[in-house]
This record gives structure tokens, sequence and C-alpha cells, in this order.
């Protein structure tokens, strides 16, 4: 059977001999050292795996990114297989597939340390870590000193150093340093608004948010989820706009104001009902409470 195959792959290189002798009699352009066919379809399979992410329509996301993953085996490019990766480990985790995400993460990271491609060691190591920290499954005193010791190695990648400001912040806020948590995630936010990653700075002033209202700030939260409002309409980013104003709500209830609560959480199911999330809408119109029951 190898003699076969063997056989079968000198007969492609001769027939692709005969096809450059050819060639070389005509004026036929000189041809590209090097082909990106394939890898840029998986490019743009992320891209717009992303884009179904950033609306939480993470199953179309993952078959986008299962699709990619195939193109990126065929092109046999350590980079983008862990590119690939690291995108649908992202995704699972947010179908709450959190072993297979970690399990892909692990792998993305041996393969970029295998592959000499430290930077997206770094990268799977962070975002594994950002993760797990959210999901309640990670130290927040070892994701501390984890993201203390990827920043160095982080720091020419503006995008990643970002995210591994982010990490420092979650984690700072895990362990009660909520000052520490505020300037660390502030960090992340001056990259994206200097590059304009609307998004990404909408979802850092949510997070900035998020501090404050767990040491107590609550004005200093409204204020942060405002910012936020304004960079997720610049950016029309429909499900940022639906979990800021359910946070918004929620604020407003600690703060007393039930009637500006119940207004926000309203608003907040709206948005959600239009992007076709129902059970997201109920959950959050579920925290509504009349005001004229709450008298009786």
């Amino acid at each position: 059977m190898r003699k076969i195959y063997i056989n079968i792959y000198t007969g492609c290189i001769l027939a692709l001999l005969m096809a450059l002798l050819f060639s070389g009699c005509s004026s036929v352009p000189k041809r590209p050292p090097e082909v990106f066919t394939v890898q840029s379809m998986a490019d743009t399979l992320i891209g717009q795996a992303n884009l179904e992410a950033d609306q939480a329509n993470f199953r179309e996301a993952l078959l986008m990114l299962d699709e990619a993953w195939r193109l990126a085996i065929m092109t046999d490019r350590p980079a983008l297989r862990i590119r690939v990766n690291l995108a649908r480990a992202s995704t699972m985790y947010s179908l709450g597939r959190i072993e297979d995400a970690e399990r892909i993460w692990r792998g993305a990271e041996i393969e970029a340390e295998f592959s000499g491609e430290p930077l997206l060691a770094s990268a799977s190591r962070v975002f594994r870590a950002r993760s797990l920290l959210l999901a309640g499954k990670a130290d927040p005193q070892e994701t501390l000193a984890l993201a203390q010791a990827e920043l160095d190695k982080l720091k020419h990648d503006r995008m990643l150093y970002a995210v591994c400001w982010t990490v420092k912040g979650l984690a700072e806020k895990e362990l009660g340093l909520y000052a520490d948590a505020e300037k660390s995630i502030m960090n992340a936010l001056s990259i994206h608004t200097k590059d304009n990653y609307l998004e990404q700075a909408g979802y850092d002033w949510y997070l900035i948010a998020s501090v404050r209202s767990v040491s107590g700030n609550y004005r200093g939260a409204l204020e942060a989820l405002n910012r936020a409002v304004d960079f997720d309409r610049r950016a029309e980013n429909t499900f940022g706009l639906g979990m800021n104003w359910a946070a918004i709500g929620d604020v407003f209830s600690k703060l007393g104001n039930q009637n500006a609560a119940n207004m926000s959480w309203r608003r907040s199911a709206e948005i959600f009902r239009a992007m076709d999330k129902p059970a997201m809408a109920r959950e959050v119109e579920s925290r509504v409470i009349p005001t004229d029951s709450r008298r009786r």
C-alpha cells in the first residue's frame, strides 16, 4: 500500500514538473512564493464567527469555527490552528462546555510551545485563565500571579496586552482589591479607546461598573454603565446594550429607585426580544417589581 502511495505521489510530482516545464516556455507571470487561499477562507470564518459570538449566537459561531478548524488542519499552519482553537474554546465556554473549552485551550498552549509560538502560548494561558475565573473555577491569587507574569510577554501585541490587563483586574476584583482592579481595567480601556475598539471599550466600562458596584459605589457604577451604553450604541452592539440596561436596572434597584430599575429592565428585555432572545428577555423581565404591588 505504501508503494502505491509513493507511486501516486511521484506521478503528481512529475505532472507538476511537466507543467512547470511548459509554463517556462510561455510568458506566464511569476508564481507567488506562498499561497494563502485556504488560510484566507479560515480567517474569514473566524471573523464571521466573532460577529455571531458578539451577539450571543454561539451555536452559529461554533459551526463556523468547526469549519475553520477543518481548513486549518488542511493548511497545517500552526499559528492558524492555534488561533482557530482559541476562538473555538472561547465559544464552547460561552455555551457552557467548560471542560471541552479547557481541553482545547490546553492543547493550543502545548501546540504553541511545540511550534515556537510563545505569543500564542501566552494568549492560550490568558484566555483560559479569564474564562475559568469568570466561571468561578480558578483561584484568584493564582490568576493574578499568571496575569502579572504574562504582561511583559504580551506588551508588543496591544490587543492581547489589553486582555491580560482585564484578567489582572478581574482577579483583583475577586480578591477585594477594588482600586487596583479598576486601574487594571482602565489600562485595557485606554488601549481599546485609542484604537477605536468600541465593543471592547464598552465591555471595559461594564466591568468597571461591576467593580464599583461590588465596592458599594453605585453612583460611580451608573456613570460607568452610561459610558458603556455610549460605546455600544456607537458600535451597534445590541447584545452589549441589553446587558448594560439590565445592569443599570440592578444598580437602580440597589439605590432603592424601583421605578428607574423597572424601566431599565424593561428596556433591556425589549432589546433582547428584538434580538430574538426570548429566554434572556423573560429572565430580565422577571426582576421587575410593579411599584403599586409594593404598597399593598
